[in-house]
């Protein structure tokens, strides 16, 4: 048995960040994903703090620059389309709610398996049916694919990771509710602004518009409500519940909905964060949101991946593929850095995101507008942005 032999499932972001340092490092790698490929679209993701000198590291800062999203903003507009309030990308030096370094997602993930698709095997249109652990390896079935036995198993498949329930027990366990649900999806429009623009109605619910890479609109939908009774699979139902609950909201929410028929990346979930005790048990670990999931309100996720996988890599090549010590001190490098990431912005969470009543929606746009004044600059830093810094990476040795 190669005790360097490496399953993970998840070809998000930190499924091939984690393969791209293992390879480094002399591991064989496989990528195991449920989708039939790589999944398109997605909302831009920034990349913050510790996590640009990750990306440094890895020499792709010039990419993701390349084929980022240049955003100017985030602008709160009314329901005929007045801007009320404005922050600027460049206002808190680029680390703001919109970033100097954003992404789409998809764009993301592209990267990353480009950079490694030629050393590591990635099986798509598969997924981890069952895992038994023994003394020697993790013992594998899938639901198209041959039974194997590996070293290691890592879960990076998100926020309703297979691996988690498979390894761990029920999501229910894990994931924390967050009370507001979220939809987002490409469109056909033409951007015509650069700002990543939201309109807040009564009864917390938002629509936005941001530009992509390609000069079109993404689309943005989000809600305050208790657990809901739809399939998170149920691509028809979520879209006529947003129809629903967004009939009567103004500025492009109808030519929005319009669009999200047609959309080939349509998503719809809850807001919610995992929180758990312990990222591994035996010779099976956890990353990114599978491990942690934020929640997109913090921004963090992408970034929060993007370090988790450089540690664990170097943890398991300092510890030559022991696991026990290296998922040891993984969890403890990451700890704190995860913790901070995990705080919601200015402890507002979600109402400040999704104000309940108009009066709600003008306080709010008065306190945005006074972060950016120079007195009050250093303090929505600390209280909103810097939750991404404060981790020294560790050196771990040069790849075999």
């Amino acid at each position: 048995m190669d005790d360097r032999t490496v399953l993970i499932s998840g070809a998000g972001v930190a499924g091939p960040a984690l393969a791209f340092w293992l390879r480094r490092y002399g591991f064989a790698v496989t990528v195991v994903e449920r989708s039939p490929g790589l999944r398109p679209g997605g909302q831009a993701v920034d990349v913050r703090g510790t996590a640009r000198e990750v990306l440094d590291r890895m020499g792709l800062t010039g990419r993701v620059r390349a084929e980022g999203v240049h955003e100017q903003g985030m602008a709160y507009v009314d329901a005929r389309g007045a801007v009320t309030c404005r922050l600027p990308v460049h206002a808190f030096d680029g680390e703001g709610i919109v970033a100097d370094l954003e992404i789409e997602r998809g764009d993301l993930a592209r990267l990353l398996y480009e950079e490694t698709r030629a050393d590591v095997e990635y099986v798509f249109e598969d997924s981890i049916e069952t895992l038994t652990q023994t003394d020697d390896g993790v013992r594998l079935t899938f639901a198209r694919s041959a039974p194997r036995t590996v070293a290691l198993v890592v879960g990076a498949d998100g926020s309703h990771s297979r691996t988690r329930a498979l390894a761990f027990g029920p999501e229910s366990a894990y994931v924390r509710p967050l009370g507001a649900y979220l939809a987002h999806f490409s469109t056909p429009y033409p951007d015509r602004t650069g700002w990543f623009q939201l309109h807040n109605a009564p009864g917390g619910r938002v629509v936005g518009t941001r530009p992509t890479r390609h000069g079109r609109t993404n689309a943005l939908f989000s809600f305050t409500s208790s657990t809901l009774d739809v399939d998170r699979r149920d691509r028809a139902a979520q879209q006529r519940l947003l129809a629903e609950r967004f009939a009567d909201v103004g500025w492009r929410a109808a030519e929005l909905l319009a669009a999200m028929a047609d959309a080939p990346d349509f998503y719809f979930d809850r807001y919610g964060q995992v929180r758990m005790d312990s990222w591994y048990a035996g010779r099976v670990a956890l990353l990114g949101d599978a491990a942690w999931c934020p929640s997109p309100l913090t921004g963090q996720g992408t970034s929060l991946s993007l370090v988790g996988a450089y540690v664990l890599a170097g943890e398991l090549a300092a510890a030559d593929g022991d696991h026990a010590v290296a998922y040891r001190r993984y969890e403890e490098a990451l700890r704190a850095h995860v913790a901070r990431g995990q705080e919601l912005p200015g402890g507002a969470g979600i109402s400040g995101f999704l104000p309940a009543t108009r009066t709600a929606i003008r306080l709010r746009d008065v306190s945005m507008r006074a972060m950016t004044s120079r007195p009050l600059r250093g303090l929505a830093t600390r209280l909103f942005f810097s939750k991404a810094d404060g981790l020294t990476l560790p050196e771990y040795a040069a790849a075999r």
